[in-house]
């Protein structure tokens, strides 16, 4: 293991995780691993995956040139421009409900609105 890529690698995702406010067990959810796997990814005593990489640039609103130390933030990220990144207030279950809304089926969105909208009106 590269020693040194590790730990430019877990920095620069503390970095991007604590810009957004997020805590381990957030970001190890998100990326489908153990939290305890992702918090030694971040001291530096592993390397991701390059699947796993790519999660983490999807989930951190990072470029994989930021993670790897090619880069400083802000020059290249892989944040979809249709979807703004989550607001430091949003709560986690909220984050969770969105990701699960992003997966269904439109008819099933639709369904949920209409819901969501009753349930606003009490």
């Amino acid at each position: 293991m590269d020693k040194k890529l590790a730990t430019t690698i877990g920095a620069a995702a503390r970095a991007a995780r604590t810009r957004l406010e997020l805590t381990q067990a957030n970001v190890a959810e998100r990326i489908d691993v153990a939290t305890e796997v992702y918090g030694r990814l971040e001291r530096g005593g592993m390397l991701p995956s390059v699947q796993t990489l790519l999660k983490l640039c999807h989930e951190l609103h990072v470029s994989a040139d930021e993670l790897l130390g090619l880069a400083s933030h802000g020059t290249g990220s892989t944040r979809s421009s249709a979807e703004p990144p989550p607001s430091p207030q949003e709560r986690p279950e909220v984050r969770r409900l969105l990701r699960t809304v992003r997966q269904l089926e439109p008819s099933k969105v639709k369904l949920l609105g209409l819901v969501a909208n009753a349930l606003g009106r009490r």
